[in-house]
């Protein structure tokens, strides 16, 4: 075991013997190694930032909700934008369908939005405000977080209460410095109690829904002052349906189906006039495209390694024949083959490590100088940064090998003459 410690030892001294005696040398050897690790961790963390980006924007959500709706988010909606423009609207008595039938929904929740409506504290206004008016189980489904004040009770709720629950930045808007809760604004003409304001959701470009500029109130509430019928175009609909613990989606979806089949009257010879989606149906296309680009980075990177591989390969062939007369030396005094191959092989990959270390350097300061230009950050993962590692020790032994077998097959009484 000392024997070993020492070898490694001595390889990483003449590794860096070697960057300092031939610097030009060195540099433009592992320059490939260098180019091959940024193109590889940084494509791969610019994706993984990208993909980890979009899923957290997708993540309220919910991975165990359904969503019932015209047209199915796996297509292309102008393909056959006609098909689904024919389907009805989900509906509230479909909710109400489904609330009551179904066996394996743990919540079921509908939701109204329109815009153009504007709120007004005292003095200070903001137009096109966007309202949402949903039934009483949707932030037991929604991932929404209440950072002040409270929900609506159910018998504000029932009774259609003239109550509000702010988005964040709203809220900063009306507001200021002032604190909203159990004041009053104006919305629909009407007066509403602020009795809550959401958790910012910061400036994530890819969320679902903006709901820091949200105007939430109760379903019942909502139509007292928007026209919610199934033929009103100009207001979006939402029907969400959780599943309870242990049901699988799959089992949850062929009941909502035969659900909303049995109360929309369609024969059996008929197909579905609704598409119930799901998260997955999201990810599993983002998997497919952040792989492709994945792959291409991939190969951008093998190509400039094998570049840096043969270079560093060049450079330990130059090693072993400069130092071919101490390999003869060390044999004479006893050396075996495999410390020699060992010394040699460890240099190798001493040198492509640096190599690969300063790829990751040069990748981290990048993917900053990014996150400082574009409203979401790019990160360097410690997982990327051990595939990067990784990567280097494998060209280095790969380069190394054939150098290193030569040095240590060599024998003592010719090596020293040479």
């Amino acid at each position: 075991m000392t024997t070993l410690f020492k070898v490694i030892y001595e390889s990483i001294v003449q590794a860096l013997q070697s960057l300092r005696g031939n610097k030009m040398r060195t540099f433009l050897s592992l320059l490939g190694i260098v180019i091959g690790i940024f193109c590889i961790i940084a494509v791969k963390s610019a994706v993984d930032s990208l993909q980890d980006n979009i899923i957290s924007g997708f993540n309220e959500l919910g991975s165990d909700v359904l969503y019932v709706e015209k047209q199915p988010w796996n297509e292309d909606p102008g393909q056959s934008w006609w098909k689904y423009a024919r389907r009805p609207n989900p509906s509230y008595s479909d909710y109400e369908v489904i609330r009551n039938r179904s066996n394996m929904a743990d919540e079921v929740a509908f939701t109204v939005f329109t815009g153009g409506k504007t709120a007004k504290y005292k003095s200070v206004s903001v137009s096109n405000s966007f309202i949402m008016g949903s039934s009483f189980e949707l932030n037991r489904i929604q991932n929404l977080v209440i950072e002040k004040g409270r929900y609506f009770t159910p018998n504000e709720y029932h009774n259609a209460a003239n109550k509000v629950i702010l988005g964040y930045a709203m809220a900063q808007e009306l507001f200021g410095n002032i604190e909203p809760v159990g004041k009053t604004i104006r919305l629909f003409g009407q007066k509403f109690q602020v009795i809550g304001v959401l958790e910012s959701e910061g400036e994530n470009p890819f969320n679902f829904m903006d709901f820091d500029d949200v105007c939430w109130v109760g379903y019942k509430t909502v139509k007292k002052f928007v026209n919610v019928k199934d033929d009103n175009r100009y207001v979006g609909r939402m029907l969400n349906v959780k599943a309870k613990q242990g049901v699988e989606l799959s089992e949850l979806k062929d009941e909502v189906t035969g659900v909303l089949r049995s109360k929309r009257k369609l024969k059996p010879s008929e197909d579905n006039n609704f598409s119930i989606n799901q998260l997955s149906m999201i990810t599993d296309m983002l998997d497919s495209v952040f792989g492709v680009l994945n792959l291409a980075g991939l190969f951008i990177g093998i190509f400039a390694l094998i570049v840096g591989m043969f270079s560093v390969a060049n450079i330990m062939f130059v090693s072993v024949k400069e130092r071919t007369n101490i390999i003869g030396i060390k044999k004479a005094l006893g050396a075996k083959r495999y410390i020699i191959l060992l010394e040699f092989l460890i240099e190798s990959v001493i040198l492509c490590v640096i190599g690969g270390f300063v790829g990751l350097v040069i990748v981290y300061f990048t993917l900053m100088g990014i996150s400082a230009l574009i409203p979401f950050d790019m990160y360097l993962s410690f997982t990327n940064m051990f595939v990067g590692v990784l990567a280097s020790v494998t060209v280095g032994i790969i380069s190394g090998i054939i150098p290193a077998f030569q040095a240590s097959k060599m024998n003592p009484v010719d090596a020293i003459r040479a």
